[in-house]
């Protein structure tokens, strides 16, 4: 996986090898910022500027960038994934919720860690 990141913003950023463009797209905000570039240093810069440009848009218009996120997941999973999650945070003594926090912590910290080291 290629991501960037620049200023607390992140983008996954693919190759388009019909039209040889790579793209991206600001992650983890509900604005759709999508940005591209023919090389890699155009790609980093285009990702630079549509961070900058959002920034001052929000400033322009009043509104704040996102950027924080709630604290709150809700998603669903087959029934049996649930039971066995919820036994296994029993098992371990600690209600779904902290479970659940724990494990993904440890997927993202993992994720994070493959990313340096790619």
């Amino acid at each position: 996986m290629n991501t960037m990141t620049y200023n607390g913003y992140h983008a996954r950023i693919e190759f388009d090898a019909e039209n040889e463009v790579f793209f991206g797209k600001i992650a983890g905000i509900s604005d759709v910022i999508g940005f591209q570039g023919d090389s890699v240093a155009e790609i980093k810069k285009a990702f630079h500027e549509a961070v900058d440009d959002y920034l001052e848009t929000c400033r322009k218009i009043g509104k704040e960038s996102q950027r924080a996120y709630s604290g709150k997941i809700m998603f669903r999973v087959a029934p049996d994934v649930h039971r066995r999650a919820a036994l296994a945070a029993e098992l371990s003594g600690k209600s779904l919720n902290q479970w659940a926090e724990e494990v993904l912590q440890e997927a993202a910290d993992h994720f994070a860690e493959a990313r340096i080291s790619a």
